[in-house]
This record gives C-alpha cells, sequence and structure tokens, in this order.
C-alpha cells in the first residue's frame, strides 16, 4: 500500500501497480467497502501493462477525514475533484484514462464521463445504475427499487453510525455475507471501515448527497455496465434502464448469482470483462 497527496490535508491510501508508462486505469471504490474491493482487479490489470490506481476515497483514508460533522467537506463536487486530481497525478495531467467504479464510486464515475468525456477511454461500472435510470427505478409504482434503496434514509439517522458498528459491525458482515463476498475480503474492509471515525465519514458521503450538484446526462463514453442479478440493493428495471442513457457503444453483462459486491465476489469474470472493455478502447 502506497500514498498520494492531493492536497493540504488530502492524503490518501492507494493501491498502485503496473508500469508507470501503462495506461492509467482508475478505480472507484463504494459503500461499504474500500480500495480492498480491487485487489484482484488491480493485479489483473498490472499484469496486463495498465497502471491501476484503487484509492481508499475521501474519508476512508485516515490522512484524508475532513471533519465529518460538516456535511460540505464531502459535497458531491469535492469527491468528484478528488478523483480527477488522483488521475492527473497519477496517469498526467489533462490524459486520458480508464475509469471503473462500483457503487458511490460509480455515481462518481457517471458523472466524471458526463463532465470530461474527452478525459476518457472507458468507462465500467459495476451495480450502480445510470442516475436517470436510478431515479426512473424509484419512481416506478411497485416501489420495487424504493424498497431497495431504503437503507439510504436510515443511513442519515442520528444513531446510524452505531447501528452499523454494533456488534462487531454486524451489519456489514451479514450484508458482505449475503452477497456472497468472502470473509477474508470483508476483513479488510472492516480494517478500513470498522470503527466511528471511518464509518462516520463514509455516511457522511450520503449526508451530503443533496448538496447541488449538476445533474448527470446521457453518457457518450464507451460503456461497461456489469450487474449482478442477485444484487440486493439494485433491481432489473434500473439497471436494464441504463441502456437508454448511453450514447456510445456499450455492453450490459448480468452475472448470474451475482450479489452487489461482484468484484469480491466472482473477481475472474470481472477482469474478464473489464480487460476485454479495455482492449477495444485503447487511451
Amino acid at each position: 500500500m502506497r500514498t498520494i497527496s492531493i492536497g493540504p490535508g488530502l492524503v490518501l491510501d492507494v493501491l498502485i501497480e503496473g508500469p508507470a508508462d501503462g495506461s492509467l486505469v482508475l478505480l472507484l471504490h463504494g459503500f461499504a467497502e474500500s480500495m480492498h474491493c480491487w485487489r484482484e482487479q488491480v493485479r489483473a490489470l498490472a499484469a496486463a501493462g495498465y497502471r491501476a490506481v484503487a484509492p481508499n476515497q475521501r474519508g476512508y483514508s485516515s490522512g484524508a477525514r475532513p471533519d465529518a460533522s460538516v456535511f460540505s467537506n464531502y459535497e458531491f463536487d469535492k469527491l468528484v475533484a478528488d478523483a480527477m486530481a488522483i488521475a492527473d497525478l497519477s496517469g498526467g495531467k489533462g490524459r486520458r484514462f480508464h475509469l471503473v467504479g462500483h457503487d458511490w464510486g460509480g455515481s462518481l464515475a457517471w458523472a466524471i464521463a458526463d463532465r470530461t468525456p474527452e478525459r476518457l477511454a472507458s468507462l465500467t461500472i459495476l451495480s450502480r445504475p445510470h442516475p436517470i435510470a436510478f431515479n426512473r427505478a424509484l419512481e416506478m409504482p411497485d416501489g420495487e427499487q424504493k424498497q431497495r434503496s431504503a437503507h439510504h434514509k436510515w443511513f442519515l439517522e442520528p444513531d446510524a453510525v452505531a447501528r452499523l458498528l454494533a456488534d462487531d459491525v454486524r451489519w456489514l458482515r451479514d450484508r458482505h455475507q449475503k452477497n456472497g463476498v468472502p470473509r477474508e475480503a470483508t476483513e479488510r474492509h472492516i480494517a478500513v471501515l470498522g470503527h466511528e471515525a471511518a464509518m462516520s465519514a463514509a455516511l457522511a458521503w450520503y449526508r451530503a448527497r443533496g448538496t447541488h450538484h449538476k445533474p448527470v446526462g446521457t453518457t457518450t463514453v464507451p460503456t461497461l455496465y456489469i450487474w449482478g442479478d442477485a444484487d440486493d440493493t439494485v433491481g432489473r428495471a434500473a439497471a436494464e434502464g441504463t441502456a437508454a442513457f448511453v450514447a456510445a457503444p456499450y455492453r450490459f453483462a448480468a452475472l448470474p448469482g451475482g450479489g452487489h459486491f461482484v468484484a469480491d465476489q466472482f473477481p475472474d469474470a470481472v477482469n474478464a470483462l473489464l480487460l476485454a472493455h479495455l482492449a477495444n478502447y485503447p487511451a
């Protein structure tokens, strides 16, 4: 593990592998995981000649954890800016790179693809649907996606951090087990998230979400969208609806039996899909 400084008080822990002159692949994790969800992808990408960089993002890294009680420290645009700063430092300012995002990292990736498509050679998203498709699914009268996303509301409650950490982080352990995450992977994530400071910062992402930022439009970057058909937080309507909002080469890969955390659950399948996608759209 190494560190990268993107500004005062923002020193991020990162996994970095691959040749320094290789095409950059930036991998952004989501909740409730950490940079370690990309361990197998980083290794596979490095072996294929890419420069793979996977950070513990703002709040997850102890050296990049501004006051979580000040929600503006975790507003969406600052998270996007962090990702772009990492890309500039790791791959060269202004140079094109490949972007991969899961869950919250996927939300950032959709926004980056919308705002700066000229910077991206390719986009790969795990689980998180295109924001418009997701919002449409939330509004469907059957209420399925709204029920799948119900945890987002209680994450905003004052006792949410205590509830998540209770009984040796039981909520996260049970969630990972339900979604097929190996126990050793769960332990790596808990080593990052399993204490009050980190969990408070991670939930600050949700609590700052209402901060105004530009809506995300149709994506014009070649996109691979990977979704597990047993994902407990993203239903089929949102997943399949994503295709309508990609005006570029697009592949939808549904992994049978895949849960929400497919990079940890099915690393070989994710690696094969990711490497094929990147090879089709060199930076």
